[in-house]
This record gives structure tokens, C-alpha cells and sequence, in this order.
């Protein structure tokens, strides 16, 4: 959970899709174990069915075994896996893992599990064969074992220096994430199982372990990023997309899943806490051309947005964290979907206005969807009917095609929002905007730009081979098979994205939303203005030839 550990990352990449799926059969001791266990219950019957549920003697004879045999056997084993054959062959894979995480503890070749099972087994079998075993010590061992091999991996410095020092022994009794993050590190040292003691013992403890444990856990390791991107939670099923929850659900596009019902009634109590008491925190991040690009969340689910009460304390969740990045150095927040709903903040300039000496930059990101959406509609469309015109967006789109000389059917009730639109076009492009009151009005026109939700019945206007171009939250059903719909404005990220693992809501791999990639693009360019409220529609093609000149692309 990067919101809790983000000051005591022993390695500050991110994961990326490439290891996700390298490790995603991570589970496979697992499953070996259950195996393990089966056979030692048909080979040893009388035995392990005469077990007590719990014998403490039991506990100090396997710390003995283990002392005395699992710990030395897995660090001769351990260095001889690095070497020639066995490394090229077998351990190798373990070490190709870049960022260490606690799925990496389980990510290696079925030999290495084997041994790892042996050396697991040494303490139980011990412990059974003086006559102290019990059903306790083997589960208890098992996931004493298990538990201290995924903390070591995990990357992240649980321990307080302040601990080692007032306790020195201690140093050579347990293991850190940073002492073991030095072996990934630095190969050729820190080879214990649980226990530096074996190093010291054999020449192969790193000197910079503990320096380096005592500068992490103090917070020493922290980095502020560049850019962050604010966004919210859809709704309950979509929290179980969170990384920090389901690392391989998240790391491919949102669908909702059977399995994600028997946790649902949990995530709802959670999101009731997180109203009680909550504030922006941290999911993800990635780099662009050394830039870090992080994720944070304001703890409010999409339904909320709509609730009158609630647009206050939203509001003040927003407004922290724009503080805090402004305290932290951070450079440029984009706001996500709902977070920069006019109607709550007028696009961001609510918190320009009230705070005028922001050194952070507060982008909306609308430019750059607004121009997504206008280069998707095809050379030669000489008529477009579009919902939700007098929107944000509606309104830089409809201003942008009358100077193509685009007609545009703008539906809208309201003659004066559309009088106001029209009056800001020139006098020679105020002809081609024209107001309608029904969707009949579109009947014969088959590029529909949709705004505002459409009903299956009102998809029913538009004729055969109609494209659906959309920057509507949630999309619109595609209802109509005789019919095209596009998806939510989304851009590519550079091909030197590194540490990304998370997929976007239901977008694919490597693909944001078009505000959150407009946000990137204000990053990269270093730009010092802030984007919010209406689109200026003079910096539409400025945001799109940046956006390409830096290496994002078009879905």
C-alpha cells in the first residue's frame, strides 16, 4: 500500500506488466506444499494422525532444528544456486524479478522449491521425531515460514532502526527488506534465509546493510513526484481494482467478476470508513523519461458526486490534496473525470481562485480530450449532431468544428447557453452552429458526438452506420448493431513508460483517459499555467502536436 509505505521503499520502481505476468504463477509453492503435505500424511499415517493439536515444546525444538539445520542448509544451497549451471538454469529466474515484491518470495523454478521444501520440513520432522509435534507447529511453521520469506521480498522497510540500535544481537537474528534487497541488489552477498547471523559467520554479510536499513527507515528514501494524476473510485466492484488489493486483477482492464461478490460486502464497510475519515492517498506511479508520475485517489465512490450534500466535503478532499502536492513540490495535478465536474468546482478554478499562489499547476486535462475526440472524426464529415453541447467540452469541440466549416447540430433547450456559445465563434462561423431541440433533428446525420447519456431509445435516431464518438461518463450501451461506438477519449503512453502495472478503469494496457494524458503532456512540456475552467480552444492542436511530439499516440 503506497499511501502507507511510500517514504520506506527499499527500490523506488514500480512494477511493470512484464514482471505481473512473469510472477503470475506465483502461487506454485503452494500448491507444491499441499502435495508435500499429502504425501508425508500416506507415507507417515500413524504418526501424524497421533499429533496433539498443541505441544510447546514442539516450538522450542523446531527453533533449535532451524537454527541448527534449515538456516545453514538453505544458505550453502542458496550460494550454490549462484553459481554456473544452477544460476544460468534455475535461480536466474528468480533474480530477473527488477522490483522486489512479496509475490517474488514464490516466483522461482520447481527445483528451487524442492530444496525450499526440504528446509521448510527440517523443523516440523525434527520437532515430530523427538516427540513434541503437533498439528499447531506444523501450520504455525508453515506460515512463519512463508510469512518471513514474502516480508523479505516485499521491499519495504517494516522494521525501525531505532531497534537495531538499542538491541545490536538483533541485527544478526532476523533479516530486513533492505538486507535482503541488497542480495538482489548486489548478488554475491547476503545469502541467509532468515537469520545474518550465517552471514557474518561466512564472510558474505554486504557492509552497507546496515546503513542502509537505518537511512530507509527513517523516511530518507523518499521522492516527490513530478506529476500527479486525482482520481476517484467508480463504485464498489471497481475498488477491487486497486493495486494495492489485487495486483493481477488490476493489471488488466476492469470487468466485473463473479469473485469480486463474496469480498463486495467488505469493501462497502471499508468505504464507509474511508468517509468517516479519510484523505487523498497514493496507488500508483511510473516514470516518463525520469519524471515520476503518481496516482492518488480521493476516497469518494462516482454516486457521491451526485448527492447535493456531498459536494462540500468533496470539495475539501480535492482541495487537500492540492495543498498537499503544493507543500510536497510537486509541479502539475491533473483532476480526474468527476473531481473537475463543473457543476463541483467549475473545472479546478474554484481552488485557483481561492488559493492565487499555488506553485503547483492544476490542469483539468479537457484540452486535450477535446482534442482526441476532434481527430477522431474522419476527413470530408461535413455535419455532426452533438449532446451535451453546452458543456465544458461540448463547447471548445462545437467552437473548433464551426472554424472548419463543420456544421454542427448543438441539443440543447437553453437558446442562451447556445447564444453565448455561438456569439464567442466569428462573425463568418456563426452560421454553421445551429440549435435543436430533438434528437429527430439527427435523423440523417451519421456523426453523432455524444455528451450526455443516451437512452437505447434515443440511439434509435440515428441512422444505420452512425459512429458514436463519446466523451460521456460512463459510456453509452451499444445497443445499436448496425452502429459504431468509440470508446472514452484515451491516448498511448511514450514506449518509455517504465514501472506502469495498472490498467486505467477498463482501458487497456499502457492507455489513459485523454485528461489524465493531457496532464502528462503539461508535465513533460514544463508549462506554468494552470488549466482550469473553460477549454481555450487556441491551445486545442498546441496540446495535440505536444502530445505526439512526446510520444504519446492515439488509441
Amino acid at each position: 500500500m503506497l499511501f502507507l509505505t511510500r517514504r520506506r521503499r527499499v527500490q523506488r520502481e514500480g512494477v511493470d506488466f512484464q514482471q505481473i505476468d512473469n510472477e503470475w504463477d506465483w502461487d506454485n509453492f503452494l500448491i507444491l506444499q499441499a502435495y508435500v503435505g499429502a504425501a508425508a500424511y500416506c507415507l507417515f499415517p500413524s504418526l501424524l494422525r497421533g499429533l496433539p493439536l498443541w505441544d510447546p515444546r514442539g516450538l522450542a525444538a523446531a527453533a533449535v532444528v532451524h537454527v541448527a539445520v534449515s538456516e545453514p542448509l538453505f544458505y550453502w544451497a542458496h550460494r550454490l544456486f549462484h553459481k554456473g549451471h544452477l544460476f544460468d538454469h534455475y535461480h536466474s529466474l528468480h533474480h530477473s524479478s527488477k522490483v522486489l515484491q512479496s509475490f517474488t518470495a514464490g516466483f522461482a523454478t520447481p527445483l528451487e522449491h524442492l530444496v525450499m521444501c526440504v528446509v521448510m520440513a527440517a523443523p516440523i520432522l525434527g520437532a515430530t521425531l523427538v516427540g513434541f509435534g503437533s498439528l499447531g507447529l506444523v501450520y504455525g511453521y508453515v506460515l512463519f515460514f512463508d510469512s518471513m520469506r514474502c516480508m523479505g521480498h516485499c521491499s519495504v522497510e517494516v522494521f525501525p532502526s531505532r531497534l537495531f540500535e538499542s538491541l545490536p544481537v538483533l541485527r544478526y537474528v532476523v533479516y530486513t527488506p533492505s538486507y535482503h534487497g541488497l542480495h538482489h541488489m548486489e548478488q554475491d552477498s547476503n545469502f541467509c534465509l532468515f537469520m545474518p547471523l550465517f552471514d557474518a559467520l561466512w564472510g558474505t554479510l554486504n557492509t552497507k546493510s546496515w546503513q542502509l536499513q537505518k537511512d530507509i527507515s527513517s523516511g530518507k528514501n523518499d521522492e516527490v513526484p513530478d506529476f500527479v494524476f486525482l482520481a476517484h473510485v467508480v463504485d464498489v466492484a471497481f475498488a477491487a481494482h486497486s493495486p494495492f488489493l489485487l495486483r493481477s486483477y488490476s493489471s488488466m482492464p476492469y470487468t466485473f467478476s463473479i469473485f469480486v461478490l463474496p469480498i463486495w460486502p467488505i469493501i462497502f464497510l471499508v468505504m464507509l470508513m474511508m468517509w468517516a475519515c479519510s484523505k487523498p492517498f497514493l496507488v500508483s506511479f511510473y516514470r516518463i523519461r525520469g519524471l515520476l508520475h503518481q496516482t492518488w485517489v480521493v476516497p469518494r465512490y462516482g454516486f457521491q458526486y451526485f448527492l447535493p450534500f456531498a459536494k462540500d466535503g468533496i470539495n475539501d478532499q480535492i482541495e487537500l490534496a492540492i495543498l498537499r502536492a503544493d507543500k510536497m513540490g510537486i509541479k502539475v495535478l491533473s483532476l480526474a473525470a468527476l473531481n473537475k465536474n463543473e457543476a463541483l468546482n467549475g473545472g479546478g478554478t474554484l481552488f485557483v481562485d481561492k488559493h492565487p499562489n499555488l506553485k503547483v499547476r492544476v490542469v483539468h486535462g479537457n484540452t486535450l480530450t477535446a482534442a482526441v475526440i476532434l481527430n477522431e472524426i474522419p476527413d470530408g464529415v461535413k455535419e455532426v449532431f452533438m449532446t451535451g453541447a453546452t458543456s465544458k467540452l461540448g463547447r471548445a469541440i462545437a467552437l473548433y468544428l464551426c472554424r472548419k466549416k463543420i456544421r454542427v447540430m448543438m441539443l440543447t433547450m437553453s437558446s442562451e447557453r447556445f447564444l453565448k456559445i455561438q456569439k464567442e465563434a466569428a462573425p463568418e462561423h456563426q452560421e454553421y452552429l445551429v440549435q435543436v431541440t430533438k434528437y429527430q433533428a439527427a435523423q440523417n446525420c451519421k456523426t453523432w458526438i455524444v455528451g450526455k447519456w443516451l437512452t437505447p431509445r434515443e440511439q434509435r435516431w440515428a441512422p444505420p452506420g452512425t459512429h458514436f464518438h463519446q466523451f460521456v461518463v460512463p459510456p453509452i450501451l451499444s445497443f445499436r448493431r448496425d452502429c459504431t461506438y468509440g470508446k472514452l477519449a484515451a491516448m498511448r503512453l511514450p514506449k518509455d513508460v517504465e514501472g506502469l502495472g495498472v490498467c486505467e478503469y477498463t482501458l487497456d494496457r499502457g492507455v489513459v483517459h485523454a485528461c489524465h494524458a493531457g496532464g502528462v503532456v503539461h508535465s513533460l512540456e514544463g508549462w506554468t499555467h494552470h488549466e482550469v475552467g473553460a477549454i481555450d480552444v487556441d491551445r486545442i492542436d498546441v496540446v495535440w502536436k505536444a502530445a505526439l511530439k512526446n510520444g504519446l499516440t492515439p488509441v
